[in-house]
Formats: structure tokens, C-alpha cells, sequence
């Protein structure tokens, strides 16, 4: 029988053993989180007091933006406090909690990207009907669904999480408590909740990219029945963004948890989590600023009305 250990903490390895590096680290995603914040609270505040951002294309994405806020502000700051700690610890309960929002708000954000690519599909295929079939009613009933279903299937799996078992080891090799370091290190309940894992995770997502996917089919079907260049380039402008966000998104979630979580594999995770937990919610508002017209004009009115106020 297993000799198991009743866990009252882990200790979190991190991305690095070198006290340089550590430092280095510190300074840089310090500066990615502040960019982050920065960004995504300007991005709120901007549709919040534009009234040319006031359609549910920009609905949708301030909704995507405070979901980036969450799902940083769930790892990052935790990240940074191991980097400068010499006890690199995080208790049992804070571990489960980091685990519960952590797979949330990536399951809200993978949503609100597909209902996002839908919005699109209204704009671009129905534009005359889109007003009236996109009324701030049904907006509010499909953004409920991302937050709604994301935080009910995080309590599934975050309960599985729990029945995890183990055996004096309580060193999580990662800077996070991720689930694939977790099952690694489990000496029981593994089977469960990885087969879950892997279930809960290649639904969800391969669902949420088959709404995506269908979208832009009827989008682009669309688009080549547009008799105007210019209607066809603004259809375009306005999914670019969209689209830079989904790949990048999508295709580092697929690598994450679509694989067996073996040593190799939980090392290129870290790499991989470093990305979409920092990098990718700090690229978002500026993936949509700088592609989009109407947020870069919007943020030039908004900001010649500050300097005109002074």
C-alpha cells in the first residue's frame, strides 16, 4: 500500500535554479505584468467611455479583456514572489484555489473567443439584421455562457484535483500549481483526473475552435460575395485581430494539455505556460489596438480630449 502524506503545502520549483536568472526574470515579468494591467484596464476604460466602441464587437472584448486581467493575476504575482523568495512555497488550499481559477478563466476566455468569432459572423454575413439580432440582451445571454459553464467545469476538475493523493513528494516542478506537474507527482487518483484532464480539455476547446471555425467559413463565404474591395477590406481588418488572438491562444493550449504529462513534456509545459499565463494576456489589448481603426481612433480622440482638458 502507498504510504500517503497529508499535504499541507508544495514547494514550486519555478522556471529557474540560478539566482541570476531568477533576478532577470523578476525585472522582465514585472514588466510584462504592469504592461498587462496597464493595458487591459486601458482597454475597459477606453470602450467604456467611447461611444464609437459601444457595438458588441467591443462588448465582447472588454469582457476578453478582464478575463486577461483574472487569468494573469491568478499566476503572475505568485511567479514573482517565488522569484525573489527563498521559500518557494504555496499552501495546499492556495494551490487548489490557483488551480480552480486558473482553469476558469481559460475555459472563459476560450469561449469568449468563439463567441466573439460568431459577433463577427453577424456583422459581416447579416449586417443589415445584425443590430437587431445582436441587442444588448442576447449579448448579455452569450457572454453569460463563457462564465457560467467555464467556472462550473473548473469545479469538476479542481474536485479531481483534490482526490489527488501523495506520497512525501511535494515538489511541483513548475511556477504554478498546473495540473500536468501535479498528476506527475501524484501517487494516486492519477488515472481519474488525467483522463479527465485530457477529456474536459480536448472537448472544450476543440468545441469552442469548431464554433471559430464555422464562423470564418461563413465569413469568408461572405466576404467573396462582397462586390466592394473596400467592404472586403474592412471584413478582413476586422478579423485579423480576432484571428491572431485564437492562434496564438489555442495553439499553445492544444501543446499544454493534449499530451501525456511525462517529465519531458511537464518541463516544455513551463516554457509554454510562461507564454499564454503572461505574454499572451499582455499582447491581447495591443493585438486589438493596433489592428483595429476604430480603437486607434478612439484612443486618439481620447487622448487629444486629455490634453485639451489640461
Amino acid at each position: 500500500m502507498p504510504n500517503f502524506t497529508e499535504v499541507t503545502e508544495f514547494i514550486l520549483l519555478g522556471l529557474t535554479s540560478s539566482p541570476e536568472l531568477q533576478i532577470l526574470f523578476f525585472i522582465v515579468f514585472l514588466i510584462v505584468y504592469i504592461v498587462t494591467l496597464l493595458g487591459n484596464i486601458g482597454m475597459i476604460i477606453l470602450i467604456r467611455i467611447s461611444p464609437q466602441l459601444s457595438s458588441p464587437m467591443y462588448f465582447f472584448l472588454n469582457h476578453l479583456s478582464f478575463a486577461d486581467i483574472w487569468f494573469s493575476s491568478n499566476v503572475t504575482p505568485k511567479m514573482l514572489e517565488n522569484l525573489v523568495s527563498k521559500v518557494k512555497t504555496i499552501s495546499y488550499p492556495g494551490c487548489i484555489v490557483q488551480c480552480f481559477f486558473f482553469i476558469a478563466f481559460v475555459h472563459v476566455e476560450v469561449f469568449i473567443l468563439a463567441v466573439m468569432a460568431f459577433d463577427r459572423y453577424m456583422a459581416i454575413g447579416n449586417p443589415l439584421l445584425y443590430s437587431s439580432r445582436m441587442s444588448r440582451t442576447v449579448c448579455i445571454r452569450l457572454i453569460s455562457f463563457p462564465y457560467i459553464y467555464g467556472f462550473f467545469i473548473s469545479l469538476i476538475s479542481t474536485l479531481w484535483t483534490h482526490g489527488l493523493y501523495f506520497c512525501g513528494n511535494i515538489v511541483i516542478n513548475h511556477f504554478y500549481c498546473a495540473d500536468p506537474a501535479l498528476i506527475k507527482m501524484a501517487c494516486a487518483g492519477t488515472f481519474i483526473k488525467e483522463y479527465t484532464m485530457r477529456t474536459l480539455a480536448g472537448l472544450n476547446f476543440s468545441y469552442s475552435l469548431l464554433v471559430i471555425i464555422v464562423s470564418y467559413i461563413f465569413i469568408l463565404i461572405a466576404i467573396i460575395k462582397m462586390r466592394s474591395t473596400e467592404g472586403r477590406k474592412k471584413a478582413f481588418s476586422t478579423c485579423g485581430s480576432h484571428l491572431t488572438a485564437v492562434t496564438i491562444f489555442y495553439g499553445t493550449l492544444f501543446f499544454m494539455y493534449l499530451r501525456s504529462p511525462t517529465e519531458e513534456s511537464v518541463e516544455q509545459g513551463k516554457m509554454v505556460a510562461v507564454f499564454y499565463t503572461t505574454v499572451i494576456p499582455m499582447l491581447n489589448p495591443m493585438i486589438y489596438s493596433l489592428r483595429n481603426k476604430d480603437v486607434k481612433a478612439a484612443m486618439n480622440k481620447a487622448i487629444s480630449r486629455a490634453f485639451l482638458e489640461k
